[in-house]
């Protein structure tokens, strides 16, 4: 093995960061890093499985923890036996953390971070994409989430560095670029003049002509700027796909939890984004059984699947994280919280399936997957192919099927 053995879980950021740590620790041979995530409670139980998993596979390895699970919950990991140290958010981005060091737990107050991104990485080794951070931490204070208190308040990287950054992966031969953050709309505020997340976007864009595609990672419907919409809804390279952070269909669930949108928010942007650009596919999360929901409520985000017509859903059944006000709410029992999580799953399938179903016979320009057998659509439509294709290249491909829940496609002639 050459270099660490990194473990990602949780979102993109994390595996942006995760790649900037592999190149950080270098030539550790002997080194596991678990990058971990604490947006449920499952995503931590998920953080102890892997450690436990990865000291029995290795067991003379040296394991350090990190991310947003070991930020919070510090102690947790490190009274594990087979942890060897923890690493906090902002210290996993510098090498020095990787060192054999005597203290084993090395975690600052998240709190103080005013800076972002003193690393970005320049390649992915799992990726046919790349995953460039933009902005991390968070202002808001939604009542469920616990990642404020692992990210800390929101910081923007400076337009010139994000531009700096994208070109070196374009010329690394990347052709797809995912705008990552923790909260990406947020972007701007902290840096001087103010600028928008439409105006790093349209900067990218002219200043890295040679960049075929661009993604957003997940975005908060109500902080879309007019100039971010009108790329969204009418630049080629932007691809067609939103992931919007929505959590729940119902105005007093997004009232409880400190949303900063209503139900009428939420689709009257998706109308308006598919008024304009018809191809768009959404995706979202929808937290299932926040506590005080009744059937009604319920009932309220169940439709909101078809009326906004969410094809890529991320469901996540509500779990109390210690030290949130939701925490201390009237909680649903753990049965109706996975019963309910299983019908939006069905609906978001039903939804998604009727969705791919209509592509079928189309043409779609696909980004291939590593391992040359699958890759994604422009609108983030999974593909398989029956023949091999180049890794991470761009092709043309004629859609001929549908099978378990992705689309077959040939090469087109």
């Amino acid at each position: 093995m050459a270099g660490p053995d990194i473990i990602t879980l949780g979102c993109r950021l994390n595996i942006a960061e995760s790649e900037a740590i592999r190149e950080m620790a270098g030539a550790q041979d002997d080194l596991i890093v678990v990058n971990s995530c604490a947006v449920t409670a499952e995503a931590v139980r998920q953080t102890r499985q892997a450690i436990r998993r990865a000291r029995r596979d290795r067991p003379d390895a040296r394991i350090l923890v990190t991310g947003c699970a070991a930020q919070t919950e510090p102690q947790t990991f490190a009274a594990m036996a087979e942890v060897d140290g923890v690493i906090g958010n902002r210290e996993k981005l510098e090498a020095a953390a990787f060192a054999p060091v005597a203290d084993k737990v090395n975690v600052s107050d998240i709190m103080a971070v005013r800076d972002t991104a003193p690393h970005m990485a320049s390649a992915f080794a799992e990726h046919a994409r790349a995953f460039l951070e933009v902005q991390n931490g968070c202002d808001h204070r939604c009542t469920f989430c616990i990642i404020p208190y692992g990210r800390g308040n929101s910081r923007s990287v400076p337009a010139g560095a994000v531009i700096d950054k994208a070109k070196q992966l374009v010329d690394a031969g990347y052709g797809e670029i995912v705008l990552t953050g923790v909260d990406v709309t947020s972007y701007g505020p902290d840096l001087p003049g103010s600028p928008s997340l439409g105006q790093l976007v349209e900067r990218l864009l002219r200043h890295v002509p040679d960049l075929p595609r661009l993604r957003l990672s997940s975005i908060d419907s109500v902080e879309i700027d007019e100039r971010l919409f009108d790329l969204i809804a009418h630049e080629p390279r932007m691809m067609p796909h939103l992931h919007l952070s929505l959590q729940a269909g119902d105005d007093m669930i997004l009232k409880r939890m400190k949303r900063r949108h209503a139900r009428a928010d939420a689709m009257r942007i998706v109308e308006r984004v598919k008024a304009a650009r018809p191809d768009i596919s959404i995706g979202a999360d929808i937290i299932a059984g926040f506590p005080t929901e009744d059937d009604a409520m319920f009932a309220n985000s169940l439709a909101l699947i078809a009326d906004c017509d969410i094809v890529h859903g991320h469901i996540f059944p509500y779990s109390p994280r210690t030290g949130t006000p939701a925490a201390r709410m009237p909680q649903l029992d753990r049965a109706t919280i996975k019963a309910r999580a299983a019908l939006l799953r069905d609906a978001c399938t039903a939804q998604r399936d009727a969705w791919l179903a209509r592509l079928v016979g189309t043409r779609q320009s696909v980004l291939v997957e590593r391992n040359g057998l699958s890759g994604h659509a422009e609108n983030f439509a999974p593909v398989r192919f029956t023949t091999p294709q180049p890794p991470s290249t761009i092709v043309a491909a004629r859609i001929s099927g549908l099978e378990n829940g992705a689309l077959i496609a040939q090469e087109a002639q």
